[in-house]
């Protein structure tokens, strides 16, 4: 029996915990699921909800798609230079829904499970643009399951509303620029070293931490 209650822990069979939570970290239903949300004591991935504000999703916001992806790029190279401050980053992923439980959410995956715990101790006291950031260990350990496979394909009919992660990525040079810069830093640092203080992590253009 418990082999087999171990078996569809975080499944849709599983009638007592929400896999829902389990997959991508955020449920619609929030703290009224009737599932469990059990959340991780640890893990390599950490979740801060509505840490991303879309102007794409501000009315009051006139952006051109240019700007949108400029707008989007300097968030994300800001976000990925402050992670590298705790340990090796192995993916940043940025939700582009526009549903109260997955709206600007942003998870970072890190190489190392203290290297998550550290983050996420240290931005809980933190702010970002002017806004208190939350920060939380998730229990998504595979992207694959958490995106929306539609997403990158034909096209998801549910669109932003979608209950999996639509995943907004970085253009294609910032992404290389990232992978390019972390290389070298790690090379510097001695890549299976845990400690990310031996020399500066990647410097963002624009900081916006606080």
């Amino acid at each position: 029996m418990a082999n087999y209650l171990a078996s569809i822990f975080g499944t849709e069979a599983d009638k007592v915990n929400c896999s829902f939570y389990y997959k991508i970290g955020a449920c619609r239903h929030g703290d009224r699921c009737s599932r469990k949300h059990v959340k991780p004591s640890y893990s390599q991935t950490i979740l801060l909800p509505n840490l991303y504000q879309n102007p794409a999703y501000d009315p009051k916001v006139k952006m051109n798609p240019s700007q949108l992806q400029n707008h989007f790029d300097a968030f994300y190279e800001d976000f990925w230079c402050e992670m590298c401050k705790f340990g090796e980053i192995e993916e940043v992923v940025v939700c582009d829904n526009n549903n109260d439980h997955l709206i600007g959410n942003v998870y970072a995956r890190f190489k190392y499970e203290d290297s998550a715990q550290k983050a996420c101790d240290a931005l809980n006291s933190r702010w970002y643009a002017a806004r208190p950031i939350y920060c939380e260990l998730s229990p998504v350990t595979d992207f694959r399951e958490a995106c929306c496979r539609l997403n990158s394909g034909e096209g998801c009919v549910r669109g932003g509303f979608c209950n999996f992660i639509h995943r907004k990525n970085p253009s294609p040079e910032l992404d290389r620029e990232l992978e390019l810069s972390t290389k070298k830093w790690l090379r510097l640092r001695g890549r299976d070293e845990r400690s990310a203080s031996r020399s500066p992590s990647p410097e963002p253009t624009r900081k916006r931490y606080a």
